[in-house]
């Protein structure tokens, strides 16, 4: 799995002229899922995002985390993030996992890190054409990968 997680003041996200779903200060999770992902991935990648301290600390020091300061969560899903380009201009996502595999790993992911966090967990739609809005703060983007865990 990856996931850029971004440090926001806000987010949103839009289907089709209409608000689906936004939160105030927290965290913008763009998740991608590979085919070769499983619930470990999603295990490590849950307890990762919900410890990593990438908020203010009364010191302006990055010293707690999203629970710490009881912050929001807003995932929305992107396969793109496994866009392969190496040939050509034009990227392919043959590594992206097919909905069968990706949609369960998607909402399990959600539904862990509602559990970590302690509130809900604000989704896109998957599949869907989202227009995703947001202020990032600091700014403070972080990409992780499951496949890379050292």
């Amino acid at each position: 799995m990856r996931a850029v997680v971004q440090r926001v003041t806000h987010a949103s996200v839009t289907i089709e002229g209409k608000l689906k779903s936004a939160i105030d200060a927290g965290l913008l999770i763009l998740l991608g899922v590979c085919e070769d992902d499983n619930e470990e991935d999603v295990e490590w990648l849950a307890k990762k995002t919900a410890a990593l301290r990438i908020f203010d600390d009364e010191n302006g020091v990055m010293n707690r985390s999203i629970v710490d300061v009881g912050g929001n969560a807003l995932v929305v899903s992107q396969f793109t993030l496994f866009a392969s380009y190496k040939k050509g201009n034009r990227p392919s996502w043959f590594k992206a996992a097919k909905h069968e595999i990706s949609v369960p790993l998607y909402e399990d992911f959600c539904a862990r890190l509602s559990h970590l966090i302690g509130k809900n967990v604000e989704t896109g739609e998957f599949g869907a054409m989202m227009q995703v809005e947001l202020l990032n703060d600091g700014p403070v983007t972080i990409c992780m990968d499951t496949k890379n865990k050292e």
